[in-house]
């Protein structure tokens, strides 16, 4: 795996917890000669993780929209930063940069860039590993909801489990670093719609 894009709050939270483990991610990516993907913020869990990738030596690549260029603050020390001009061109670079994708602790935007991906990784646009870094419980309602629409009928087991869930960032690249897509039946290829 050369880069890990990471997804997480624009906020820190309240949790103290939730900035040690973005800081924590980060430092384990840098120390793995990892490179890290995040949407080039200087405030928040995203400006945590980036900022202790480059305090372990580490390649951090912001991708960051021209309109929230101000408002979140770009970071000025990034190994590179893309200003683009729009959230879709944001995330379709972060995943072209990418080999895996890791959702910190975060609110709507870490939520609708983390099922892009997911999504398209039912759709098989690409077979890239992602995963919640569940850091104190913070996913365990949405993985609960989860599992309820596998039980409810809407999301194939095999799919569901290809989201990894791990609490700790070491279990989490370790469990990338395994990752074989399941070949599943896809959606598409039932003849509904």
């Amino acid at each position: 795996m050369k880069r890990i894009c990471v997804f997480c709050g624009s906020s820190p939270g309240r949790n103290p917890v939730y900035r040690a483990a973005a800081e924590a991610m980060g430092r384990l990516l840098a120390r793995e000669g990892i490179g890290l993907v995040y949407g080039g913020s200087s405030i928040g869990l995203m400006t945590a993780a980036a900022d202790a990738a480059l305090a372990a030596g580490g390649e951090v690549i912001g991708v960051i929209p021209r309109c929230l260029e101000a408002k979140e603050i770009a970071h000025p020390g990034l190994s590179a930063l893309h200003v683009v001009e729009t959230m879709h061109e944001r995330k379709a670079l972060m995943a072209g940069l990418a080999d895996g994708f890791v959702a910190l602790p975060g609110g709507m935007g870490t939520f609708d860039e983390f099922f892009e991906v997911v999504t398209w990784a039912q759709l098989g646009i690409h077979a890239k590993p992602y995963g919640l870094l569940n850091v104190a419980g913070y996913y365990d309602r949405l993985t609960a909801f989860l599992d309820h629409t596998v039980a409810e009928g809407f999301v194939k087991k095999e799919l569901r489990e290809m989201i990894v869930v791990e609490e700790r960032p070491d279990a989490l690249l370790e469990r990338f670093r395994a990752y074989r897509p399941p070949v599943a039946e896809k959606w598409l290829d039932l003849g509904r719609v």
